[in-house]
């Protein structure tokens, strides 16, 4: 992995540390918009366009939890130590 935060085995030493996670997720949720703006909205209902938007939510769901644990949870952390 890019950082020794990834080569970590367990999900909760991990996120909200790894920057390059970070910016993948970054990354698939603009892919995720551009795709829905111009393909997804007119499908909305079919399968196609259903699981496009589960992929998106998941992709946004994980980006916030990095971002809630990077600026809230670890400093809050430190400040305790």
């Amino acid at each position: 992995m890019a950082c020794k935060d990834c080569e970590q085995g367990w999900f909760w030493k991990k996120i909200g540390r790894c920057q390059r996670c970070i910016r993948q997720l970054t990354v698939l949720c603009v892919l995720f918009w551009c795709g829905w703006i111009f393909w997804g909205y007119h499908h909305a209902k079919t399968v196609e366009g259903v699981a496009l938007l589960c992929f998106g939510v998941a992709f946004h769901l994980l980006l916030g939890l990095h971002l809630w644990m990077k600026f809230i949870v670890l400093p809050l952390r430190k400040e305790h130590h």
